[in-house]
């Protein structure tokens, strides 16, 4: 298996480091023994992820006020987003948590992706300062930096789902929340859209509506509704056979 140094390029001097940025809560717990997790290391990173895309936004959009930067910013470090970031290293893969979260999902849960990451960028700021880290986020957050680039002004995506949707069909796409994780305090929704038996998208958010909008997201990026209307489209030719 690929390590996940080569993954993200960069090579811990202190591996401890490492290991603590991948060390999920649930570990200590079921052992019930003291042992490091990465909730601290999850505030640290956090930190230095909005530092430097804010410094980034800053440079790209020299005519941006604060207001639009810090909208920006928020397509750039919301909960779907790290998860999104986390997937393409395959982060989940390499957490190191007990038995009961990994069998109830836990590799995969949105949450856990999304604070691993900040964990290992706040892992990676202590081992080799802010350059480096600077470094991995801009190579990790490229695709997203770059769509912003393209795509400053925020589109609503529930309206524009439903638009397209709408010029195929007159039904209309359905959101379902699927789960809620968390204290009251930091929730965490999973939520998916689903239109004509095809579900399209899903997502996560610390609201209800975020997590709708997660999935709207998700389904505008993967147009999971072309396949169906091209299978409609050569059920409809062999008819006129």
């Amino acid at each position: 298996m690929t390590s996940i140094e080569t993954r993200i390029g960069y090579k811990f001097c202190n591996s401890l480091l490492l290991a603590e940025a991948l060390t999920h809560p649930s570990l200590a717990y079921e052992t019930q023994r003291p042992h490091f997790d990465n909730q601290r290391l999850e505030y640290l990173g956090d930190a230095v992820l909005q530092l430097v895309l804010t410094e980034e936004l800053y440079q790209l959009f020299p005519a941006f006020g604060e207001g639009r930067l810090t909208k920006l910013r928020s397509r750039l470090v919301s909960r779907h987003a790290l998860q999104r970031y986390a997937q393409s290293i395959n982060l989940g893969d390499y957490l190191m948590m007990g038995k009961g979260e990994e069998a109830s999902g836990g590799r995969k849960r949105p949450s856990n992706l999304a604070d691993a990451f900040e964990s290992l960028l706040g892992a990676i700021y202590l081992d080799g300062g802010f350059e480096k880290a600077k470094e991995v986020v801009l190579k990790l957050c490229s695709e997203a930096v770059n769509f912003v680039t393209e795509e400053p002004e925020e589109i609503n995506p529930k309206g524009k789902l439903q638009e397209l949707l709408q010029a195929i069909s007159s039904v209309s796409p359905k959101y379902r929340i699927l789960s809620q994780e968390g204290p009251d305090h930091r929730k965490t929704f999973s939520a998916c859209v689903e239109w004509q038996d095809l579900t399209l998208g899903s997502g996560a958010g610390r609201s209800k509506k975020e997590a709708e909008i997660r999935a709207a997201q998700d389904a505008l990026e993967k147009r999971g509704w072309k396949a169906l209307t091209v299978c409609e489209q050569v059920v409809k030719s062999r008819g006129e056979m």
